[in-house]
């Protein structure tokens, strides 16, 4: 039986920082949604390699199960025994898709939690994120080995600088439709359309007194709308400190127009709170996607021509 921890036995635990790494680590890659073949992994060893780092690959890289990196069984037990491996540092995660939240009731937790390492990705990985939230573990959302051919080098560097290094410092434009203010408080949440389907089961995150990163991709603007209401009418911005919207790439509309675009749904659900706003956050599904490290307590700092985001 998978190990399963509720978010009202964790309520006040204080999130715990995984080791940082050091050269002579070991990464462990994994699949735990979509199917990938091994030589697509190619940038990614060599990337690893040239910061010192060991790289080994689970059972699921190369595995096929129509669309998934094999059975979910198969992905399951290839992601517990990362988890479960002393020798493992961290965990990257090799791609999203869809298939995560198939094996997250089928892990086992207690090994990891005496050992706790990172967890690396985003996107579909939110599912990992969203999870150890409620464990009380710092994870990190950034870039994955299937986009680094096609990443900025500012990708690279946030990876290796939260790896290494444990922090991350950004400044970015505040552009023309945001909510100034100041705030702090654990950085939570990945992608909109994970994060809604979560709603109401035991990986379902806590937003009181956090800062919400959300994003998403390839989505029509009537569904972010329908997702962000539900977030609203599942208490999710009572007692937000602050809210910073990544990457919405690639959205659609249908032929009778949604009527309003990101920014203006946005604005208008969050009306009447008085969190900062942060729009157009360079992390999410972008060639420029800085990483994050979720559970970290940030501070968000929003102003009329810049913004910053430290943790």
């Amino acid at each position: 039986m998978a190990f399963r921890i509720l978010p009202s036995d964790l309520t006040e635990i204080p999130m715990i920082q995984p080791a940082l790494l050091a050269k002579g680590d070991t990464v462990g890659l994994v699949s735990t949604a979509r199917k990938i073949a091994v030589s697509s992994l190619a940038p990614a060893i060599s990337l690893l390699e040239s910061w010192g780092l060991r790289v080994v690959l689970g059972n699921s890289i190369g595995k096929e199960a129509n669309q998934f990196a094999g059975t979910d069984r198969e992905r399951a037990e290839d992601l517990q025994h990362m988890l479960d491996n002393p020798d493992i540092r961290a965990i990257w995660c090799a791609r999203g898709g869809y298939g995560t939240v198939r094996i997250i009731d089928q892990l086992d937790f207690k090994g990891f939690l005496r050992n706790p390492k990172w967890i690396i990705g985003y996107s579909d990985v939110t599912v990992l994120h969203s999870q150890l939230q409620i464990l009380g573990i710092e994870s990190l959302h950034a870039t994955m080995p299937i986009d680094l051919e096609k990443t900025a080098a500012s990708t690279l560097t946030s990876l290796q600088n939260s790896l290494f290094n444990g922090v991350f410092s950004y400044e970015v434009s505040s552009g023309q439709v945001f909510r100034s203010g100041k705030a702090s408080g654990p950085l939570v949440g990945g992608n909109l359309s994970i994060l809604y389907s979560l709603r109401g089961s035991p990986s379902a995150i806590a937003t009181a007194g956090k800062i919400l990163f959300i994003e998403d991709l390839d989505e029509y603007l009537y569904h972010v709308d329908r997702m962000l209401i539900n977030l609203q009418r599942n208490g999710c911005f009572d007692q937000l400190q602050g809210l910073v919207i990544g990457g919405m790439t690639d959205l659609h509309d249908n032929e009778i127009p949604f009527g309003k675009d990101i920014c203006t749904m946005v604005m208008e659900l969050v009306a009447d709170y008085d969190f900062p706003v942060l729009f157009g956050f360079p992390a999410g599904h972008l060639v420029d996607n800085r990483a994050l490290i979720f559970g970290r307590e940030v501070n968000l700092r929003v102003g009329p021509k810049k913004s910053q985001l430290l943790g």
